[in-house]
């Protein structure tokens, strides 16, 4: 099987993790596919939303041990970080248009980081969050350094990568780490809801809205009101929001085409 599916349906790509024995850890044929999967839905039209998601028990249990201890299987650190975890992450932060991670398990190590790279985190009851990075005596990578502190707190997140402790799916929600959580009795249906209201809205306007966070990170506040303004001119010149102003007008639900 296909270490990663891929779907398009009613303008959601839904991306699975599908390494289940493996607890969907991260091999080269899932990075290459995932890789290849997040390329589809950047150059792809129809897509309007995207939901990650994992196979079976667990989101993503990080980097698959057994193939770096793996001499004839090992690609070396520097793949797995310049071919890997790098090109994943720049197009999960990179892609202008929503990300959804539904977090249906475990995610662990680079796993929990993917899901901090999506826009809007979503999570099953039972789901948990490990930074397992110390325990074999590396740091996080994928991005965790830089999006865990800055969505939970310095002090917060030092302790969570040093200790590796395990968050639950409520503790995250209750410290910011993720937006929701939900049953396991209805959290698909709740991914499937948000997700359709992401691709019925105005994608263009969702995507200049993520590229203006992501820069907000480093920009000053001066630099941050010129990118409004440019921004704002770009979305003010799209369909959705010539659609958006005539549907208020006429007290009408509008119809947004991610144009």
């Amino acid at each position: 099987m296909s270490a990663v599916l891929f779907d398009v349906k009613d303008n959601i790509a839904t991306i699975t993790l599908n390494r289940p024995e493996a607890y969907n850890s991260v091999n080269t044929e899932l990075a290459h596919g995932l890789i290849d999967a997040l390329q589809k839905c950047e150059t792809e039209g129809e897509i309007r939303a995207i939901v990650l998601t994992g196979s079976g028990k667990a989101f993503c249990a990080g980097q698959d041990l057994k193939e770096v201890t793996t001499p004839e299987l090992n690609p070396g650190f520097d793949t797995l970080m310049k071919e890997h975890y790098e090109p994943i992450v720049h197009l999960l932060r990179g892609i202008e248009k929503p990300i959804i991670a539904a977090v249906n398990g475990v995610a662990a190590g680079a796993g929990a980081n993917f899901a901090l790279a999506c826009d809007i985190i979503l999570a099953v009851e039972h789901a948990s969050f490990i930074q397992a990075f110390s325990a074999i005596g590396l740091i996080p990578d994928s991005g965790g350094t830089y999006t865990l502190p800055r969505t939970i707190g310095m002090a917060k997140a030092t302790a969570l990568a040093m200790l590796g402790d395990k968050v639950s799916a409520e503790e995250a929600e209750r410290m910011g780490m993720i937006y929701k959580y939900f049953s396991a009795d209805t959290f698909e249906e709740e991914v499937k809801k948000i997700a359709t209201k992401l691709s019925k809205m105005p994608t263009k306007g969702l995507g200049l809205t993520k590229l203006a966070f992501n820069q907000s990170l480093k920009n000053s506040f001066e630099q941050q009101m010129l990118l409004e303004t440019d921004l704002q001119l770009k979305a003010a010149s799209t369909e959705d929001y010539n659609e958006g102003v005539a549907a208020f007008v006429a007290k009408r639900k509008p119809n947004f085409k991610g144009m």
